[in-house]
């Protein structure tokens, strides 16, 4: 039994929608996605999915995506990405329970894993692409959504944590952020993470261990669609 992670997809069966702009890397990536599941992944492991499925912006415009990723061997936890569109954090017991027993859609709870419980969100970091006050409002928004994650999981009893973000924990040249200082704070193992595409993006956000915590960027084209193993 495994913990695996790994994030990006970003799945274009039912729209026109190619990432072969982004490089070599990301061309006939859903073979690769395949492939590597089948091979390193076992029936009775679980993984991660830290966002951007599918670039369907509604459910139906994803129904394809969502059961390529279902047929993947072992358990599948998706939490939410910045261009999942057909998920907002309404929808989501309404995903768990149309999608039960073949997928888990992580947002506004908490799963487990052995002994430890995963808590996560789609988190934010600040890019510029708009004001840097839209920014703390969205902030403060996943804040929330994170602390609930972890209120449900210690109500739950659980004292051992992993904690999965969409976007990375810092924006570019913090030291720190709201998201690292919760990490922290109850005693997170490990943080992991994705979102950044390209060479140039892979440093964005911390790599390994940062005061106590160690950080793991599992964008897919960073791993080259091979799941990471987080835990045995």
């Amino acid at each position: 039994m495994a913990l695996w992670a790994i994030g990006d997809f970003h799945l274009a069966s039912q729209v026109d929608k190619s990432m072969d702009r982004f490089g070599l890397v990301w061309h006939h990536h859903e073979d690769k996605i395949w492939k590597n599941f089948h091979a390193m992944v076992k029936l009775e492991d679980t993984t991660v999915i830290t966002g951007d499925h599918s670039w369907g912006h509604k459910l139906h415009e994803c129904e394809q995506d969502l059961l390529f990723i279902e047929n993947l061997p072992g358990r599948k936890i998706l939490l939410r990405g910045n261009h999942d569109t057909f998920w907002n954090a309404n929808k989501t017991p309404r995903l768990n329970e149309r999608f039960q027993g073949r997928l888990e859609f992580l947002q506004n709870n908490f799963y487990s894993y052995k002994d430890y419980a995963l808590v996560g969100t789609k988190g934010i970091c600040y890019e510029g692409r708009d004001s840097y006050e839209h920014f703390e409002k969205l902030l403060e928004r996943e804040i929330k959504r994170l602390k609930l994650s972890f209120a449900k999981a210690k109500e739950a009893g659980y004292e051992k944590f992993l904690m999965f973000l969409h976007y990375p924990p810092t924006s570019l040249g913090e030291e720190e952020s709201p998201f690292t200082r919760i990490a922290e704070e109850n005693g997170v193992e490990q943080v992991i993470y994705s979102h950044c595409h390209g060479a140039a993006r892979f440093d964005d956000s911390f790599h390994g261990e940062v005061r106590g915590v160690t950080y793991h960027l599992v964008s897919g084209d960073y791993l080259n669609f091979k799941p990471l193993k987080i835990l045995d």
